[in-house]
């Protein structure tokens, strides 16, 4: 038996309309889309063997859902959901995406998966220059595209694409239908990354109300910087999945972060996530060599200088007790903390690292050594251990 959905006393204090709200831990669904939205990213094509790779990883992650790609958008796109379908489904929900057209839920049903994600866009923006729809065309094809997947025995994510950008009223009207007609999931996307996570909260808040206990979901977009938190701002609000990709892959500025959001949540909320956490730096940096895409240097968790300290205050600190200046440890994420020299270096930082170099010197030695370390950053050189070391040795050669 479940947990009784995981009710251990856990609490988050969030503030939102000058009030504090408690929220109880509970276990949360991490949906990775990054074979999916992630791929759709201008220059970014995996081959179906990288795609393969890539869905193995994320098994052994610890995802909870794999959405392999979108089936009916070509040849290569269907044998590469079959494949991982095939390779990994026995162990992990794979998921296609699909228009709620016949045709394309034909196909994406035919590549094995038992589990299918159906979109169609709700804002009127979207009805007016794309569908060319009225709002009660929309709504019949929501409620007989629904009913006609689920009669072929598979489970039904409905997504409204461009959600947040859609009249409140018809959003919730779109939401219940496609509940009437079955839907066992209702996942709300921030399709152009427009909501902040007030907002969002009282959206999902909304949502959760009329969803009659069937999961929901947040599939948030990065365009305003937001995208972690907008899916935070819904899992605090009722939502019990995320959609994300490996380092944030995606669309124009991409989206929610699959390392983000999964730290966030258990280090912030006090959420139970299945994912492996100590296997997240590898696994950014695979699929960074896959897609040819660097991890910036200052991202968060995964980023080289997600750890990184050289300002001598702060080294210090580090040293005695990590968590003086470090909000979670490297080992956690499967990252590595970095000791740089430069002009903010401290004499603490330079001893350590001396030491492990093999070299012992009185404090007096290393101020001059720490000197001469300011003097080369100041002339903008970037200094190594090696430099130190150097430095060290001559001035033990001068005494």
């Amino acid at each position: 038996m479940r947990r009784r959905k995981h009710l251990y006393a856990s609490l988050w204090h969030v503030l939102f309309e000058e009030k504090w709200v408690i929220v109880f831990s509970r276990r949360i669904r991490i949906f990775d889309t990054t074979l999916r939205d992630g791929e759709q990213a201008p220059n970014i094509d995996l081959t179906v063997d990288q795609k393969l790779k890539v869905a193995v990883r994320l098994r052994d992650l610890g995802v909870d859902v794999i959405e392999a790609g979108f089936p009916s958008s070509s040849t290569a796109e269907f044998e590469a959901t079959k494949k991982i379908n095939n390779l990994v489904g026995k162990d992990v929900e794979v998921t296609g995406l699909s228009r709620m057209v016949k045709e394309d839920i034909d196909r994406t049903l035919e590549s094995g998966v038992e589990s299918i994600h159906l979109f169609i866009a709700t804002s009127d923006i979207h009805l007016k220059y794309k569908l060319k729809m009225t709002r009660e065309q929309v709504e019949d094809r929501i409620y007989t595209m629904i009913k006609y997947a689920k009669d072929r025995g598979v489970t039904v994510e409905f997504s409204p694409e461009d959600a947040t950008r859609t009249d409140r009223e018809f959003l919730l009207h779109a939401v219940r239908t496609a509940i009437s007609a079955g839907a066992d999931r209702i996942n709300i996307p921030d399709t152009v990354g427009v909501m902040d996570p007030f907002r969002m909260r009282e959206l999902i808040s909304d949502v959760v109300a009329v969803s009659k206990g069937r999961i929901v979901s947040v599939h948030c977009h990065n365009d305003f910087g937001l995208a972690t938190a907008n899916s935070v701002a819904g899992v605090v609000a009722g939502a019990s999945q995320v959609h994300v990709t490996v380092n944030g892959i995606g669309e124009r500025a991409g989206n929610a972060s699959l390392e983000e959001v999964v730290m966030a949540l258990k280090k912030l909320g006090g959420f139970e996530v299945n994912v492996k956490t100590w296997m997240l730096y590898d696994t950014s940096r695979m699929l960074s060599e896959m897609t040819g895409m660097p991890v910036p240097f200052f991202k968060p968790i995964v980023g080289d200088n997600a750890f990184g300290h050289e300002a001598g205050i702060h080294v210090h600190g580090v040293l005695e007790n990590p968590e003086t200046y470090e909000p979670m440890t490297p080992e956690e994420v499967g990252n590595f903390r970095r000791i740089a020299l430069g002009k903010h270096s401290g004499i603490h930082g330079l001893k350590t690292m001396l030491r492990e170099g093999g070299i012992e010197l009185p404090d007096d030695k290393v101020r001059i050594v720490l000197e001469r370390v300011k003097e080369m950053a100041g002339e903008g050189k970037r200094v190594t251990p090696q430099d130190a070391v150097k430095v060290a040795k001559e001035v033990m050669g001068s005494r």
